[in-house]
């Protein structure tokens, strides 16, 4: 399985971006998914999960902005990310652990807000 993310870019503060990492095989919908951010000298912090069943976590420190959703039919998972700050600058990974524990991380896509 490989994850494809795209959707990152430039976006003044304020703004909005939505994410998406499409998965490739057909077991993307028994697949836990998540969103995981990072910036130079720092681990890879979690933003949000969404389990096979729909389940969705938010850490504490962002809730409110950042909404994820999943399409089985589309094997893509979404982040949205609205009212952008300069401290969301940062390269976004989509994650997966498989229905056989194995893990995968996508490659990145650069999100920097900035005016």
């Amino acid at each position: 399985v490989q994850l494809q993310a795209s959707g990152g870019g430039l976006v003044q503060p304020g703004g909005s971006l939505r994410l998406s990492c499409t998965a490739s095989g057909s077991i993307f919908r028994d697949s836990y998914m998540a969103w995981y951010r990072q910036t130079p000298g720092k681990q890879r912090d979690l933003i949000a999960s969404i389990t096979s069943a729909g389940s969705i976590y938010y850490p504490g420190s962002v809730k409110g902005r950042f909404t994820t959703s999943r399409d089985n039919a589309k094997n893509t998972v979404f982040l949205q990310i609205d009212s952008l700050k300069p401290d969301d600058t940062a390269v976004y990974y989509c994650y997966a652990i498989l229905p056989d524990r194995e893990q995968v991380w996508g490659q990145g896509t650069q999100v920097t807000v900035s005016s």
